[in-house]
């Protein structure tokens, strides 16, 4: 135990005084906090040296068709200035107030020879607008819809009923019912897949570093091979775990801080985010990050050069992609069994389980059947990494293929 713990102080100590993860660290808070200030940043040039930033909008009613009531359009709250013209307006003179900068567009309503009306929306640039805006379109309409009921004599029983106020409801046909911020269970997952990943490289890198570095051969002297696997993976594993929460606590401060509360309730709900939840995901993230931080051991420990790290280490990362978006697709359909397979497979089951948590249809027996398999498996990939650790550790040869490593372990069974 005391050998396992000086192994643990040791690679933490090497861990947090890396140059490397110092910088890469300090970049990710630094665009942490610029991301969510973006739109603030937005606004800031968006609204420099304007007073308002409304559109002014020039509607000309040379016709008298709204016959005074396209003001009405002002107390809308659609985000627009209205300027109502009710006598002729020409072109030239539209164009010279949007270049002047007097307004910003203007609707010409006019009347055909046949009798009916029609509306031409002027811009300065059509790369400005793709279409005649949604809201703007419906606005007219209504207003001039009014115009028309008012004009019917109809009693306010009667113009309310031409505007039912329908309640709509979603019900589903599975038994399960699923619950959850869709957009939040997702952003969460990738950022524990990439949690573990990244954590789990590190013990690779680490390794095959001090082979270079013939540091391995002083701890191999001083300890057994198990130990320094479990020490590196351990330490390194305790170092990413609070780099992961100092980073999500630096994220959830500057959304609290910079983000409108209402934008931050409507995309980042996390009402569902339970202190349970949050204990089963630190769980989920201890048992993936060691399924593949030993994995990524027993690859490190086939290579004798920094460079060979990146070949070497390329079937364990496909492997945690496969894992991920077996995990990732299969939550857009969280009731399916391909998403069940998901959260027990020990290689996707980090990334799912805890979501399926979250959304409310993981059972119990589900939740322990993952974990057991997982933990089967972290044990199983041990075994055979520290066997293999124990014979590769000092080899400074050229790196070596699969059927060597293979060949290896059942020497050293014999």
């Amino acid at each position: 135990m005391r050998d396992l713990k000086t192994v643990i102080t040791f690679t933490i100590k090497d861990m947090v005084r890396r140059k490397s993860f110092i910088i890469s660290t300090l970049i990710i808070l630094i665009l942490i906090v610029i991301g969510f200030n973006i739109p603030n940043i937005l606004n800031a040039f968006t609204n420099e040296g304007d007073i308002s930033s409304e559109d002014n909008i020039l509607i000309v009613d040379s016709t008298n068709l709204f016959e005074g009531t396209l003001q009405s359009l002002n107390q809308m709250e659609l985000g627009y200035t209205f300027e109502i013209a009710n006598n002729e307006v020409s072109f030239e003179d539209i164009k010279n107030k949007i270049e002047n900068k007097d307004i910003d567009e203007a609707i010409i309503i006019e009347q055909k020879e046949d009798g009916t009306y029609y509306l031409r929306y002027i811009v300065e640039s059509m790369t400005q607008v793709s279409s005649i805006p949604e809201d703007l379109i419906n606005a007219i309409n209504t207003v001039y819809t009014n115009l028309q009921i008012s004009k019917l004599g109809l009693t306010q029983e009667q113009i309310a009923s031409l505007s039912p106020n329908f309640e709509f409801t979603i019900e589903q046909t599975e038994e399960q019912e699923v619950s959850g911020n869709i957009f939040v269970i997702m952003l969460l997952s990738i950022v524990l897949f990439y949690a573990i990943y990244f954590c789990a490289y590190q013990v690779s890198s680490s390794i095959t570093t001090e082979k270079t570095s013939k540091i391995m051969e002083t701890l191999v002297t001083s300890t057994s091979p198990r130990i320094i696997v479990l020490g590196k993976t351990i330490g390194i594993g305790i170092v990413g775990l609070v780099q992961i929460c100092v980073i999500v606590g630096v994220a959830l401060i500057c959304a609290n801080a910079f983000l409108e509360k209402e934008l931050l309730e409507a995309v980042l709900d996390m009402s569902k985010f339970t202190p349970y939840l949050a204990i089963i995901t630190i769980v989920y993230f201890i048992l993936g990050y060691f399924a593949y931080a030993l994995l990524y051991a027993l690859t490190g420990s086939t290579v004798s050069k920094p460079e060979d790290i990146q070949s070497a280490n390329t079937p364990v990362a496909i492997l945690a992609v496969i894992g991920f978006y077996l995990s990732y697709f299969t939550m857009m359909n969280p009731t399916s069994e391909l998403n069940q397979f998901a959260a027990i497979f020990p290689i996707s089951s980090p990334f799912c389980m805890p979501f399926r948590i979250m959304m409310g249809i993981a059972s119990t027996s589900e939740i322990i059947l993952s974990i057991v398999v997982l933990v089967i498996t972290i044990l199983i990939i041990a075994k055979v990494a520290i066997k293999i650790y124990s014979n590769a550790i000092l080899n400074y040869g050229t790196k070596m293929t699969f059927k060597d490593i293979v060949k290896m372990y059942q020497d050293k069974n014999n």
